[in-house]
């Protein structure tokens, strides 16, 4: 009888999310016909019940807004990538000895990144030996790509935020990992879209539409690696246009295939198919090659 496991993705709006296809996709080529992947409704205050509900029947959990903060407090153990960012957009769930369920939470959105823009050609051999990079935004995605560029060898990112005053989590991230984060306001100068093009990778974290001004104002060339988070819709103005001055894009799907398939591995203790995985992907995403 086949092996009988549940998980879950979590957040408000959730049902846009292509991890349940990511994660099925998973299961079945590894032979895992027992698993289940949903994707369930939880905002802030619904959650800590969720959690609290979870018996050994579960695998884990992955997270989305606005729950990547909100659910530090309620994990008995984090991996060294949460307490750097300050997010988590993964619980596991692990059996106590007592009988009791623990929650270990992960940060792969990290990886995620930091695979996405090396498959762009970003992060390559023959890169400079201190890349620029520039991250726009300045939420927990933005966190975690501060994390992501100094493994790619960006110790020090320019951060473009709307608010410096809400740019907290990047700054301390920033300083929990040991990168000097160039804080700069956003919108801001007319030289914003000149110094993304000279840069070696630039990581958009803002919802799609808010890059459409830089977009317009791009040199007619690039050469760096441009990850723009916002997959939906794709492509984004900026990533169009970044494609069509000669520069490396990774899509937002890109991430979401391989921060995913680190989520496989953590919830079932085996190695992703990738392969399986983006070919689930490449039906529903265009922008996603097999």
């Amino acid at each position: 009888m086949a092996e009988t496991r549940r998980a879950a993705v979590l957040g408000r709006p959730v049902g846009h999310s292509l991890s349940p296809l990511l994660h099925r996709a998973a299961y079945e080529a590894l032979g895992l016909h027992g698993w289940t992947y949903e994707a369930v409704e939880v905002d802030e205050q619904a959650l800590p019940g969720v959690l609290a509900g979870l018996d050994d029947g579960w695998a884990g959990l992955s997270l989305t807004m606005p729950l990547k903060q909100a659910v530090l407090p309620l994990l008995d153990e984090a991996e060294a990538t949460v307490h750097v960012t300050g997010a988590c957009n993964t619980v596991v769930v692990r059996a106590g000895g007592d009988g009791t369920r623990r929650l270990l939470g992960a940060n792969t959105d990290v990886d995620g990144i930091v695979r996405a823009v090396q498959e762009a050609g970003g992060g390559a051999a023959g890169a400079p030996a201190a890349p620029v990079a520039h991250v726009l935004g300045g939420g927990a995605t933005a966190a975690s790509a501060v994390l992501a560029l100094q493994r790619l060898g960006c110790p020090a990112p320019v951060v473009h935020v709307r608010d410096p005053a809400r740019a907290g989590a990047v700054l301390a991230a920033a300083a929990r990992c040991g990168s000097a984060v160039d804080l700069q306001p956003w919108p801001a100068t007319p030289g914003l879209a000149a110094a993304l093009a000279a840069a070696d990778v630039v990581v958009a974290t803002t919802p799609a539409g808010t890059t459409t001004a830089v977009a317009e104002a791009m040199p007619a060339a690039v050469t760096g690696t441009l990850l723009d988070v916002a997959y939906e819709p794709w492509p984004s103005a900026l990533a169009a246009r970044w494609s069509a001055a000669g520069g490396a894009v990774a899509p937002g799907s890109l991430m979401l295939l391989h921060q995913a398939a680190v989520q496989v591995r953590l919830m079932t203790g085996r190695e992703a198919p990738l392969s399986a995985m983006r070919v689930a992907l490449a039906r529903v995403r265009a922008e996603i090659t097999p």
